[in-house]
């Protein structure tokens, strides 16, 4: 018999007599208690990531879009977005275009972390990833505590996009550079009531 065997008889005679009835197992046993403010905590994580935030009304949306995209002039906008900006929906040509504007599906307030699952107004995939400017607005009610209330919110079946800051990249000399893998520049606009 080799070592092999043996250690798997002995794992095998261990387990004969063991429960083998399920435990359950408590989730959010070690989750800590929400923070008491999530909206103040998201845009102060936005923030510490380098990201710029605004936060306006609903009635000062399309005002507070268009100073963020600064002079960029050709602008992706998806379809079902929330205000008229005017911009190209869904362009084939993403090399060309200065800046996407999408919604969020969610914002993780302990990470500051934007979640797109390509729904209304967040377009396909790839808008959020090719342009050197991307503006996202998300409302107070999208904000959760953390992850885990994130995942239930979000539908598994559905692509997703996890934004945490510009796109940025240490791995050059550990000098850290940004827009190497997607837009250069994330500006977060949070809608408030």
């Amino acid at each position: 018999m080799s070592a092999r065997d043996e250690i798997l008889a002995a794992v095998r005679g261990a387990l004969r007599d063991a429960d083998r009835a399920e435990a359950p197992v408590p989730r959010g046993y070690r989750g800590a208690p929400p923070p008491a403010d999530v909206v103040s905590l998201f845009a102060e994580r936005v923030v510490d990531y380098r990201a710029t935030l605004s936060r306006c009304t609903p009635a000062d949306l399309a005002r507070t879009v268009r100073a963020a995209l600064g002079s960029a002039e050709n602008v992706l906008v998806p379809e079902s977005f929330p205000v008229d900006l005017g911009g190209v929906a869904d362009a084939d040509d993403l090399d060309s275009c200065d800046a996407v504007v999408t919604t969020a599906a969610v914002g993780i307030a302990r990470t500051g972390t934007l979640v797109l699952d390509h729904g209304p107004g967040q377009g396909r995939r790839a808008l959020s990833l090719v342009p050197d400017v991307h503006v996202c607005v998300v409302r107070e009610d999208q904000i959760v505590p953390g992850v885990p209330e994130a995942v239930a919110l979000l539908d598994p079946d559905r692509p997703q996009t996890w934004i945490s800051g510009p796109s940025a990249t240490s791995d050059i000399e550990l000098n850290r550079v940004e827009g190497v893998h997607g837009p250069r520049t994330l500006h977060v606009v949070l809608v408030g009531p």
